[in-house]
């Protein structure tokens, strides 16, 4: 095999930072499509590597190897003082619940604010966007994270916009800061930064090379969309518990506020404090999170879903899967019962 080329000084550098609760899969997929550029295209067109014009570097605190937090070996090459200025910082994702605090990253966080107070583009993949919105760094900006982490980030930081739709985020003076949503459109970030970087030419390269296809449609057709935590009201679990049994009868509301026992204004109040929501957009999230189930895992028509789980209105149903999943019912089956059956 040919050894690798190394990149010029010439070559940007985009620093990798990893952090104590970063994934190796996302860190090291972001350093080999950035070590890819200029490279690999070049090397299955004639057989000889080309010149690397990126220099991807993993960065830590104090450059010590550690245990990721999904149990791999990360190896810095570098610590944060040791870093040449980069052209663009990006933070992998981290493995933290949503409403976890982020303590004991002061460095990193001092780290990204230095690296943008120097005109350095600032990058986060999925949870990464959280350690930006830590920093202060998002306050009055656009944002986007993980599908499950973007209510958590809104709560945590009211000045930050967060748009739990979007794939891709750019936003910030001079478009500096690029946010990507969940899994892996981290992929959509590394070929929007090279596109930015070097150019859209060698971004579609890097694309054809690794059989990469953009997320068009956002992040949101993906998203479980029932935030069916169970709370700490007994009255309001119980009524949970009930509902997710009986969402598809008729006034599941009533039937609900029969068995709470309380007035009908006392429950839905109780309800919205304890869940968030109101029992009808509870009640829909049910219903709505079903009819994903049953449109990846059978052939019924759209009319038939829509009554199966409580809808007597076709037309209502499809307005309202539409405007919360951002597909339409046949789109979402299209996608999401074709790759079903090929994984079955």
């Amino acid at each position: 095999m040919s050894e690798l080329v190394q990149p010029s000084c010439s070559a940007l550098t985009v620093a990798l930072l990893a952090g104590p609760d970063a994934t190796a899969s996302t860190l090291y997929g972001m350093y080999d499509l950035f070590g890819s550029v200029g490279r690999d295209w070049e090397f299955l067109m004639s057989g000889r590597m080309g010149e690397p014009l990126l220099a991807p570097m993993i960065v830590s605190r104090d450059g010590r190897g550690f245990r990721a937090a999904n149990g791999a070996w990360i190896e810095p090459h570098a610590r944060l003082a040791d870093c040449p200025a980069p052209a663009v910082a990006c933070i992998p994702d981290l493995f933290v619940a949503p409403d976890a605090p982020l303590e004991g990253y002061a460095e990193e966080m001092a780290w990204l604010r230095a690296c943008h107070g120097q005109g350095a583009m600032l990058a986060a993949a999925c949870t990464g966007a959280l350690l930006l919105a830590e920093a202060g760094l998002l306050d009055g900006q656009d944002a986007t994270t993980h599908w499950a982490y973007c209510e958590a980030l809104a709560q945590r930081h009211p000045r930050v916009r967060v748009h739990a739709r979007r794939t891709l985020v750019v936003s910030g003076e001079g478009q500096r800061l690029i946010m990507a949503g969940g899994g892996t459109s981290w992929i959509d970030l590394a070929l929007f930064l090279v596109a930015r970087l070097v150019s859209a030419d060698e971004a579609m390269r890097l694309a054809r090379i690794n059989l990469i296809d953009w997320h068009h449609d956002g992040q949101l057709p993906y998203a479980a969309l029932n935030s069916t935590r169970q709370v700490d009201d007994a009255c309001i679990a119980r009524c949970q518990i009930w509902a997710a049994q009986h969402y598809d009868t008729h006034s599941p509301v009533a039937g609900m506020v029969k068995l709470s026992g309380l007035t009908e204004r006392s429950f839905k109040r109780r309800f919205k404090a304890a869940t968030g929501m109101t029992p009808m957009e509870y009640l829909h999230t049910l219903r709505l999170e079903e009819a994903k189930q049953i449109l990846e895992s059978s052939a019924e028509p759209i009319e038939a879903v829509a009554e199966q789980v409580g809808y007597a209105e076709p037309s209502f149903f499809r307005r309202l899967f539409t405007r919360r999943v951002g597909l339409t019912p046949s789109q979402y089956r299209r996608r999401f019962r074709s790759m079903r059956l090929r994984l079955q």
